[in-house]
């Protein structure tokens, strides 16, 4: 792995453990057993490589989604296997831990992916939802941007609830109780 691969891969798992504030350029160095003088040859600064790791961890985040919800199956069966897909819940949503971040939330420019890929996320469920209203899997009055938005809040407080227990279960509750609303509506 390149020098800037390795600087970009540590940044975003430190990010992921310490956040950006947490996440000093020397630890950087450190993980990625680069010398400043490279960090400093291949990016700007802190927030040039934040900004690298930022869109690296959205980019995987998309991927990773539209892996499972272009994937076979009814729109139900989509929307169930992205909510039940492996993740390490109890390490918490890499993209979704960045929203928590004051100093990310304060810069347009490192926001700007977490922003942008949440709103895929959304689009891309209403999406689902809407093709299952027109199926007859869902009910018709569902409003899909309500039901994606839901969705989406069920992921992100599973993750607090689960880091807070100290347990993946309560994340898996939340994922039950959800699809059990849902379902009735196939």
């Amino acid at each position: 792995m390149s020098t800037p691969e390795r600087l970009i891969e540590s940044t975003r798992e430190l990010l992921w453990e310490r956040g950006y504030v947490g996440t000093s350029p020397k630890a950087i160095q450190e993980h990625a057993g680069a010398g400043q003088g490279s960090m400093y040859h291949h990016f700007k600064g802190k927030p040039d490589l934040a900004l690298a790791a930022i869109r690296r961890t959205a980019e995987e985040m998309r991927a990773t989604a539209e892996g499972v919800l272009s994937s076979p199956g009814s729109p139900y069966e989509r929307i169930e296997a992205y909510l039940r897909r492996e993740r390490d819940v109890l390490r918490g949503c890499p993209v979704g831990r960045l929203t928590m971040d004051p100093d990310v939330i304060a810069s347009d420019e490192l926001r700007a992916p977490v922003d942008e890929t949440i709103d895929w996320l959304r689009e891309r469920l209403a999406g689902i939802v809407e093709e299952g209203k027109e199926q007859g899997q869902f009910a018709p009055t569902l409003d899909a941007e309500e039901i994606a938005a839901t969705i989406l809040a069920t992921v992100q407080g599973g993750y607090v609830l689960a880091r807070a227990s100290g347990s993946p279960a309560a994340f898996d509750t939340g994922v039950r109780g959800l699809l059990a609303l849902l379902s009735p509506l196939r």
